[in-house]
């Protein structure tokens, strides 16, 4: 089973998490302060548009490790990853 290797992705990941944790922190004062229903949903939009990219980002080291493996070199994945956190 593949695993988070590399650092930089690592790192990157789990700063995402955390910001998205705190815009989740963030929906559940909205949803005690009784915000209007609007304002709770964009924001939960917004968070799910967050954990989907981490998604990605994700699904995107996956890729380039198992192609990175097959000796495909990393820079000759990028463009396929790229591709999938603009249209995944």
């Amino acid at each position: 089973m593949t695993r988070l290797h590399r650092q930089e992705h690592k790192r990157a990941l789990v700063l995402r998490l955390k910001r998205i944790e705190g815009q989740l922190r963030g929906v559940q004062r909205l949803v005690e302060d009784e915000a209007p229903c609007e304002s709770i949903a964009q924001q939960l939009s917004a968070s799910r548009r967050a954990l989907d990219k981490a998604y990605h980002a994700m699904v995107g080291c996956l890729i380039e490790t198992q192609l990175t493996g097959k000796g495909i070199a990393p820079s000759d994945a990028k463009p396929l990853v790229e591709m999938l956190s603009r249209y995944g």
